[in-house]
């Protein structure tokens, strides 16, 4: 147990540091109008050979793999052009949600075992071989859907998890194969899986490589949803995103920032970090905002600010 010197130490920290998630929020979003779908339409007008990236709803950008003879299997160029498609998409003022898909085939079919195989310990060890695939989270500002259908396998499955929120088909094939091959989940399998269903049930898959379906990832909660088919599940991830992008993009940082912090904190520690970056949202024009088009009945137009 924490001294109580600590805990007001590390509560302090915490409150020092609220003020800049806002003002964070407030740069990204300060050239936006009031609107509902702040700025110009997106638009990537980079080249990606493994990605496609458009935007198909009010404020929402969809990145589609597309390595179609891998099956989407996830390499390091692939990687590369992931990272820079969500920077850019991370600094549009026009965009507040993402949604991350695959094909109707295969979400990601696993990382690149032809790339990986040769690899030695000190290469691996050296280069922090998939270390970049943590940049998913680390610095994405805006919440990520992944719409799982078909397989999504080792990498693909770690990807997938490392979303704000996963869809996907009752018949999508999850697992974390890598057991088979000799080797473990290298990019978080093994403790977001955890984290989601329980170390006995996550012992079991990583140990046997059993592979589990969508509708099994929506009874554990690997999964918020599933859906019959490919086109159900891409028509509720939209419209799921295009709810999220049309509310203020400073409150749903800010939302995303402390369910975040709930996975970190101990239960006392996150409920004080969650009710500082609320009173920090009373500096926002946002909340003034929404709360008098709540009481005038009408809705907001939200200033990003």
């Amino acid at each position: 147990m924490l001294h109580p010197t600590s805990l007001r130490r590390a509560a302090g920290m915490l409150t020092s540091s609220l003020p800049r998630v806002v003002a964070a929020a407030r740069r990204s979003y300060s050239s936006s109008p009031p609107s509902s779908s702040a700025g110009e339409p997106f638009t990537d007008p980079t080249k990606y050979e493994f990605l496609q990236v458009t935007s198909p709803r009010p404020g929402v950008a969809q990145v589609t793999l597309h390595r179609p003879r891998a099956l989407n299997a996830l390499s390091t160029p692939l990687i590369t052009e992931l990272n820079a498609s969500l920077t850019h998409i991370n600094a549009s003022p026009s965009i507040g949600c993402v949604v991350l898909t695959g094909s109707e085939k295969a979400f990601a079919a696993g990382a690149d075992i032809k790339e990986m195989a040769p690899l030695t310990f000190s290469q691996a060890y050296t280069t922090s071989f998939i270390e970049s695939w943590s940049q998913l989270t680390s610095t994405l500002k805006k919440p990520l859907i992944a719409a799982v259908s078909g397989h999504a396998l080792g990498g693909g499955c770690e990807l997938a998890l490392m979303a704000d929120v996963l869809y996907c088909t009752a018949s999508a094939n999850f697992g974390q194969p890598e057991i088979k091959l000799g080797t473990i989940p290298g990019a978080g399998g093994s403790q977001r899986l955890t984290r989601a269903i329980g170390k006995s049930r996550a012992m079991e898959l990583i140990l046997t490589g059993r592979f589990f379906s969508g509708d099994e990832a929506e009874r554990w909660g690997v999964a918020a949803r599933s859906f019959p088919t490919h086109e159900a599940l891409m028509e509720g991830a939209l419209a799921t995103a295009e709810t999220i992008a049309g509310y203020s993009r400073v409150a749903v940082m800010a939302a995303k920032e402390v369910v975040n912090k709930s996975q970190d904190l101990a239960l006392r520690d996150g409920v004080e970090y969650e009710r500082r970056v609320f009173h920090s949202l009373f500096g926002s024009h946002d909340q003034k905002i929404g709360m008098k088009a709540f009481a005038e009945k009408k809705n907001p137009e939200w200033s990003h600010e």
